[in-house]
């Protein structure tokens, strides 16, 4: 069946918390309402523009997502509650981008949020199957099974394939960790920005083979927002078009027969990968060398570089070249996760792939003007979810144009906050919170003391 013409889809507004250590000290519905206030407040609409709402998150009770948009209104929208696993908030995405393109809307708010717990994830439904459990009893008979993490083990068993059919070295994997803690000091939003040496990121503790600690993403407490209109509502709203970005292309899949074909990077869900990178990209009529700018699933440094092959940014076989030659970072052939990724930013499940967005529509604006990117005019996302689901996306400016550089003295005065939100993570005021709320339907009583804690945090 041929695809069928789907109507333009626009990124207008972004906004995020900084992800924090998860301690219990900021509840989900203080990250949701943080992250959606900011996402309204750059999009310049208020709630009651909003005719459908998407919340992303793993880890709460059915409704949570009710419970958040509740804070901006009560307008009887309908509202989606998501968990797709690590690939949840770009699924939101994919999910509000469908229902534009056909006609289903012209705007709607994806908010994702996650409250996770200390240490590495967890499972909370014990008395089932789970629904990696094939994946694991594969891991079980092609590599056994050790104490360490068991996502550590699923990707580093790929690094040590791609090791081994390869010639890629430990210190490889090493320096795309180097790499993101390097790049995350310019990202007012990342839960760590430490700069560390190729020998500090060795010498610190082995996880599971070739993995060291600084190699791995953290858990996070963290919220991501953006919002998403079609061409009619971003025609009747002109004076907005320079920030807009079109989702030019986007595929979300699943796996394939070859999950199980006994290799640990096909485990990893590489022809997923493959075959959404394939799709979004010929939507968007581009090849991977036409990207200047990456955001990628690097939940491990084991991870970036076998997606660095599976999305075509390499030759087959030749990621770690790649990396050896400084072609992931500034200078290089592409600039790979300069948020500094989820190894330095965190990974708060349900905002990750939301805030992967952010990142590359500030880029596109040019707005990140403390880490921009020379010539960029299309910029490339993917978020993966094992059990699974992959979504990859491309992103380019509405006017088709390369990203120019714009100062922060002028951002602040055309997002009308007085600040740029890309290079400084700010709050907001009650006013302004107030000016984003429902107008016709809301009701204190959904916001409880939410805005008092946020307000305080800043």
């Amino acid at each position: 069946m041929a695809p069928k013409q789907k109507q333009p889809c626009y990124v207008l507004g972004v906004g995020m918390t900084k992800f924090i250590k998860p301690r219990g000290k900021v509840d989900y519905t203080e990250l949701g309402f943080e992250a959606g206030v900011k996402a309204m407040l750059d999009a310049q609409i208020t709630y009651d523009d909003v005719e459908q709402g998407i919340a992303c998150y793993c880890y709460g009770d059915s409704t949570c997502g009710q419970r958040v948009f509740y804070q901006f209104g009560m307008t009887q929208i309908p509202i989606y509650n998501v968990n797709n696993n690590c690939s949840t908030g770009s699924t939101g995405l994919a999910m509000a981008r469908n229902l534009i393109s056909a006609g289903g809307a012209d705007c709607v708010l994806v908010v994702g949020f996650e409250k996770m717990m200390p240490g590495s994830l967890q499972s909370f439904f014990n008395d089932r199957e789970s629904p990696l459990g094939t994946t694991y009893k594969m891991m079980a008979q092609t590599r056994g099974v050790t104490n360490s993490p068991g996502a550590a083990q699923m990707f580093g068993n790929a690094g040590r394939e791609y090791m081994e059919k390869y010639g890629a070295k430990p210190e490889d994997f090493g320096e795309i960790a180097r790499i993101n803690h390097a790049h995350s000091v310019n990202n007012p939003y990342s839960q760590f920005q430490d700069v560390y040496t190729l020998e500090q990121v060795m010498a610190s503790p082995k996880i599971h083979e070739p993995l060291t600690k600084l190699q791995c993403c953290p858990t996070s407490d963290g919220g991501a927002a953006a919002v998403l209109v079609s061409q009619d509502f971003l025609d009747a709203r002109p004076h907005l078009k320079e920030q807009a970005v079109l989702i030019a292309g986007q595929c979300l899949a699943t796996d394939a027969p070859s999950l199980f074909s006994r290799s640990s990077i096909d485990l990893m869900g590489r022809e997923m990968t493959q075959h959404a990178a394939r799709t979004a990209m010929a939507e968007a009529g581009v090849k991977p060398s036409d990207f200047a700018v990456c955001e990628l699933h690097d939940c491990f440094s084991a991870n970036e570089m076998i997606l660095i092959d599976a999305l075509g940014l390499s030759e087959p076989g030749k990621a770690h070249e790649l990396v050896r030659a400084g072609g992931i970072t500034y200078g290089g052939k592409v600039v790979i996760n300069p948020s500094g990724g989820l190894i330095s930013k965190g990974h708060p499940l349900g905002a990750t792939g939301i805030a992967q967005c952010a990142e590359l529509v500030w880029h596109l604006r040019g707005w990140a003007n403390n880490r921009n990117v020379p010539h960029t005019k299309w910029a490339l996302q993917h978020n993966l979810g094992l059990g699974g689901a992959a979504v990859v996306t491309v992103y380019r400016r509405a006017d088709g144009n390369e990203a120019p550089v714009v100062d922060s003295a002028t951002v602040g005065k055309v997002n009308k906050l007085g600040y740029n939100p890309a290079v400084e993570a700010k709050g907001f005021t009650a006013q302004q919170a107030k000016a984003v709320q429902s107008k016709a339907k809301s009701n204190d009583w959904a916001l409880q003391e939410t805005l008092t804690k946020v307000e305080a945090r800043f």
